[in-house]
């Protein structure tokens, strides 16, 4: 069988003196030929035919199948609306069953309350318990801007990125990772976390982060939450800390947003003394001769230390970088010590530039 000449008989040379003659030729080949006959033609009719009727037969039951299927589809829909709504629920409470979370209230007095929060993921990637769970307060008052400082790797990004989720997780009505949390609801969650890239359309690693910067400033309002990571921290020091603390101002006083700040610009701390929306809290570090430990603990309080060299030291610099690293350290802590820096509030007038103009040595 063939597409172009259906069924056929093919006979060898050899062989066509013994070809019956009610045979019809259908094509001759080089070593053969081909026939057929009548009851072939009619066995080819039956055949092909009952093919084509079993697609039609296939193609009818499909269409009445559809149509079936039309006409109940808003059925189907509630439906299926209904088991994703259950399986929803059914995985919102295994989790939360399983990993001991709470039920959040809700307030309409703008603050957030958190008591031994936790984070969802992290905390499930750390076994025997390691995890240490944190207090987060912020409200529309006094703790309206919240500066974190302490060293690399203590747990200051883990601590805002929590907050947030929990506050995500509690207004889609999941219970969440802590002993307590009394929230206020929040509009929208801004964040300025990590460093990243797009060279391709020429944008560098401070550029995405003075983008996502400014859509924070443009878009943020008092009900809302945003958490800022190192803001200023791919430019000059100088430059970046002005940067740092023009945000802050600008959140404090014009967006009024609950606010997370983490940052490596200790000079910053000294904002707590001239907003009074501004709280300081750290990362607690017990000190072992040259080891530092991270206790993961959010105290109240600034700290005017980053640990990077003994965080440099864990990541397995070489001893002669370490070493030489903390000489020019020292250098630079006694320089400062010299020509201390402090921060004034900023003069009263609509002209006065943001940033650090008003810094006096």
């Amino acid at each position: 069988y063939n597409k172009v000449f259906g069924y056929y008989f093919e006979v060898t040379k050899s062989f066509l003196d013994q070809v019956p003659e009610n045979w019809i030729r259908k094509q001759t080949l080089t070593n053969a030929e081909r026939y057929t006959t009548d009851e072939l033609k009619e066995m080819e009719d039956v055949i092909l035919g009952a093919e084509d009727r079993l697609y039609n037969l296939e193609y009818a039951v499909f269409c009445e199948l559809r149509d079936k299927i039309f006409g109940q589809m808003k059925r189907i829909q509630d439906t299926a609306s209904v088991i994703a709504f259950l399986d929803m629920l059914a995985s919102l409470a295994y989790v939360a069953e399983h990993n001991q979370y709470v039920r959040p209230t809700i307030n309409h007095n703008g603050s957030i309350t958190i008591k031994e929060g936790r984070h969802p993921v992290i905390e499930q990637m750390m076994t025997k318990d390691m995890f240490i769970a944190n207090d987060t307060y912020l409200d529309d008052d006094t703790h309206r801007v919240v500066i974190i400082t302490g060293p690399n790797m203590a747990g200051k990004s883990t601590y805002m990125r929590q907050t947030a989720l929990i506050s995500l997780m509690a207004q889609i009505g999941c219970f969440v990772p802590a002993k307590e949390a009394d929230l206020s609801l929040v509009d929208r969650i801004f964040t300025r976390v990590g460093a990243s890239d797009d060279l391709a359309s020429g944008q560098s690693t401070f550029m995405v982060e003075m983008t996502e910067v400014a859509n924070i400033l443009h878009n943020a309002t008092k009900d809302s939450l945003i958490i800022l990571d190192e803001v200023g921290r791919g430019t000059s020091t100088f430059d970046g800390m002005s940067i740092a603390r023009a945000v802050m101002e600008f959140i404090h006083e014009k967006i009024k947003a609950k606010t997370l700040f983490a940052t490596h610009y200790h000079q910053l701390i000294a904002l707590e003394d001239v907003m009074n929306g501004v709280k300081n809290y750290s990362v607690a570090v017990k000190e072992r001769g040259n080891d530092i430990v991270f206790l993961r603990r959010i105290v109240p309080g600034g700290t005017d230390r980053s640990y990077g060299v003994h965080v440099a030291r864990l990541a397995g610099l070489p001893k002669k970088v370490i070493d030489r690293a903390q000489d020019i350290l020292e250098e630079y802590d006694n320089c400062e010590t010299a020509c201390s820096v402090q921060i004034t509030p900023r003069a009263e007038k609509e002209t006065a530039p943001m940033g650090l103009s008003l810094i006096h040595i």
